[in-house]
């Protein structure tokens, strides 16, 4: 894991900045790949990162090669993901929740650390990777149980701990030709993981009740993400219109940089922990 840089003069003048901004104010937190680095879980575009796409949804359910590929990897690649815990980032929010200055999380992780820290009100933009849905008649499973069956298929793949992972609990490997996958023991459809993958649309429900949460606070902190996706910075926009305030805390250029009252380029665990309980 990277060694954490202290806060700088910089940061912690913005930080305290930002706390003014935030005094007695109703708080909502988008949070993305950044703020779980500190557990161990790669983002996609932090520095010195290459650029990458994990598996569209179009070419998820375009073939069964594909399937394959995809579950094979995210065989090996689940373990990253199922024994990280949470940092310093996630119990911040989780104290801000509990002494009620945020109301709730809109996060665009499928790793469900906010819930491990012990937040409440979190909102799985992209739904959480901890489960798996049958894409023909809807049925759900724990993913520990999607293991379980992967396993019994294939007994003979070992699980590596040196292969490269991404944060959707993806491993970068080639997949064994013969790797066996399970049909919806309901109906014999398609499982997918429950999340959205790109190329697909977050449910529009999920996004509405996301913004109704946005419209009835007062400010965003927005935590680990360069809001590249639409999904993430239409909420930074959304509260630009309405004149609330909006905290960045992302190392490296966000897409909602010019709508930013105050931004603080740091380590997220470090800042949220100054930014709410210090």
């Amino acid at each position: 894991m990277e060694t954490i840089e202290p806060l700088g003069a910089a940061a912690l003048y913005s930080i305290d900045f930002a706390r003014e901004k935030l005094v007695g104010k109703s708080v909502v937190a988008l949070t993305g790949a950044g703020i779980s680095t500190d557990s161990g879980i790669p983002d996609y575009r932090g520095q010195g990162r290459v650029a990458r796409h994990p598996m569209t949804f179009d070419t998820f359910m375009g073939s069964k090669e594909a399937q394959i590929r995809y579950w094979a990897r995210s065989y090996v690649g689940w373990s990253r993901i199922a024994d990280a815990k949470p940092n310093g980032g996630h119990f911040a929010l989780a104290a801000a929740e509990r002494l009620g200055q945020l109301t709730h999380i809109i996060t665009q992780n499928v790793d469900a650390l906010h819930q491990a820290a012990g937040s409440k009100n979190v909102i799985d933009l992209h739904g959480r990777l901890d489960t798996v849905r049958c894409m023909k008649c809807g049925a759900t499973m724990a993913r520990v149980d999607m293991d379980e069956l992967l396993r019994a298929l294939n007994p003979d793949i070992q699980k590596d701990a040196n292969h490269e992972f991404t944060p959707d609990g993806d491993a970068e490997l080639e997949a064994a030709a013969d790797f066996k996958i399970p049909a919806c023991p309901i109906c014999e459809g398609v499982l997918k993981p429950d999340v959205v993958f790109f190329g697909e649309s977050v449910p529009q429900s999920r996004v509405e009740f996301a913004m109704s949460r946005l419209d009835a606070a007062d400010a965003l902190v927005i935590a680990g993400t360069s809001l590249t996706v639409n999904s993430g910075l239409r909420f930074a926009r959304r509260a630009a219109r309405a004149g609330k305030p909006i905290i960045i805390v992302n190392i490296g250029e966000t897409k909602a940089d010019e709508l930013a009252t105050a931004k603080i380029e740091a380590n997220t665990s470090l800042v949220l922990e100054r930014l709410f309980i210090d």
